[in-house]
């Protein structure tokens, strides 16, 4: 998501950190590459021409040529005009009003509507606790009711019983209903779309909005259609009146022009984007989470939200007591690769962490990845449990058993088995350090008192309060020296050879342990 945006702005907005005093010339020039940039992402002409306006007329001030760090003042201001032209201030779906509260779906064809609706059903009702009625209003697309109603199967979502030959406008009514007689807070109205943009479609939405009066008008854009994205969102606004979007694909778009559009535009905020094909891959819009992740800031607060929600509370305390006496079995090891997959691989995990760049790249060139992850569990699973939990049994033969068995090399598993080496003595010194990072991550899994005095659950905490609880985990924490002479072949256990992790960063992990699996320590545990 931004790759490619966030690649050029970091390195046009890097250039200027790098100079000791700023010209306006300096600035100007910088505007020119950034104005490419947005460009070249698929960015409405106009918004890009009113970003730029908006930070040469900032930028250029006393106050930045002459401030101690220019550069940082420039980015600085950047990253401020990139959270007002996302919206500013992030914004949910309005549940407040009468139930059966309706909410209106609209969109063009194969812009993921129907698996918005469900996503959408799913969240509200294992989030807000809500009890939702999907409702198919596609009565000419086949099979669309029964997908929807397939779908309502898989989230544990009822849906509205088909009847044939009703039209959109009946069987929305019936919804409604239906919704109203079965105590339903939220009744979710799937519409019919279409390939392009029509009168027959626009006047469909029109009358199903006049029939419900609904309290939210929600139009699912596919983010990879860039411009064209923005431009269904003018006329679907025009005709019915939109109060919030939904943009889907956005995992696959490395632009993101019709993020960067849609507010600025259609002045309508966006609400959620999808972020996989899973019924569980739909995150909140943060403007602000946005822009930090756009210039290479990373996003701990989501990271922090991410792994409350994905890591099992009884294994994370399981395992923080095993940590706490320096035990660390292939099995653990497993379980942390899993991890990671749940938060959205290693990608999803690093593109999260600020001043990742570099490390992220040399990565990649080292073959680290999550198809190296997948290899290491399917070997993890080859093996016996005797095998787990005692890797010294594993001689040659044994090795050439669990690689046929997995699909992977003698060479793969060497590799697997000195990253749990590593792993291990980390673990084993960690639970040395009376009160390091180990001490903290126990004592937020129940063991020793919880969460310190007054924080609540980091899942429901605001930025404020996560930058808190990061600044405690921080203090008189962090991984343990290293042993002397260092790990074997050098650098953190796991790592490749000339894989460098950026300053400062394994231990400002808030809540995640001592790092990423393989790369020096723990990664998460709690739920």
């Amino acid at each position: 998501m931004f790759g490619t945006l966030s690649d050029r702005l970091s390195g046009i907005l890097s250039g200027l950190t790098r100079r000791g005093s700023l010209t306006e010339e300096d600035v100007n020039a910088a505007l020119r590459e950034v104005r490419r940039a947005l460009l070249e992402a698929d960015v409405a002409l106009e918004v890009v021409r009113s970003f730029t306006d908006k930070v040469r007329e900032r930028a250029v001030g006393a106050e930045v040529l002459k401030s101690v760090t220019p550069g940082q003042q420039v980015i600085k201001i950047v990253n401020d005009v990139l959270i007002e032209t996302l919206g500013g201030e992030g914004e949910s779906i309005n549940l407040d009003a009468v139930p059966p509260v309706p909410v209106l779906m609209v969109g063009l064809q194969g812009s993921g509507k129907t698996t918005s609706t469900a996503k959408i059903a799913k969240r509200l009702t294992d989030r807000n606790k809500k009890k939702v009625l999907m409702a198919s209003l596609d009565t000419r697309r086949p099979a669309a009711m029964e997908q929807l109603a397939v779908l309502g199967q898989q989230v544990g979502v009822q849906t509205l019983p088909i009847v044939a030959g009703q039209s959109a406008v009946q069987i929305a009514r019936r919804a409604i209903e239906a919704g109203r007689l079965g105590g339903f807070d939220v009744v979710m109205l799937d519409t019919a779309g279409r390939v392009t943009l029509d009168d027959t479609l626009m006047e469909e939405v029109a009358q199903v909005k006049a029939a419900t009066n609904p309290h939210e008008v929600l139009l699912v854009a596919d983010a990879l259609t860039g411009q064209d994205a923005v431009n269904t969102a003018r006329a679907f606004d025009a005709r019915v009146g939109l109060t919030g979007i939904v943009l889907t694909r956005m995992d696959g778009d490395s632009r993101g022009g019709a993020a960067l559009s849609m507010r600025a535009v259609t002045g309508k905020p966006i609400k959620l984007v999808g972020i996989g094909e899973k019924v569980d891959e739909l995150d909140d819009f943060h403007p602000s989470r946005v822009a930090n992740r756009i210039l290479g800031m990373g996003d701990i607060v989501s990271l922090v939200e991410k792994a409350a929600q994905t890591i099992d509370a009884a294994q994370a305390q399981a395992t923080a007591q095993r940590m706490a006496k320096g035990q660390f079995d292939l099995s653990d090891m497993r379980a942390q690769l899993q991890q990671m997959e749940k938060m959205g691989g290693l990608g999803g995990v690093m593109s999260m962490l600020p001043g990742i760049k570099q490390a992220q790249s040399q990565l990649a060139n080292a073959g680290v990845g999550d198809k190296m992850f997948k290899s290491m569990i399917a070997a993890i699973d080859s093996m016996t449990p005797a095998e787990r939990k005692n890797p010294d049994l594993l001689k040659n033969s044994r090795k050439k058993r669990i690689a046929a068995g997995s699909g992977t090399t003698a060479e793969q598993i060497n590799k697997l088995l000195k990253m749990h080496r590593g792993m291990a003595d980390a673990m084993k010194m960690m639970s040395k350090q009376k009160g390091g990072m180990l001490g903290k991550l126990g004592s937020m899994f129940g063991l020793g008192g919880g969460l310190p005095a007054g924080m609540p659950d980091p899942s429901k905490m605001d930025p404020a309060q996560l930058a808190e609880l990061q600044k405690q985990l921080g203090a008189g924490g962090g991984l343990p020296p290293l042993p002397p002479g260092g790990f074997p072949g050098g650098g953190l256990p796991g790592l490749p050879k000339g894989v460098t992790p950026p300053a400062g960063m394994m231990p400002k992990l808030p809540g995640l342990g001592g790092g990423l699996p393989g790369l020096g320590g723990p990664f998460g545990k709690k739920k």
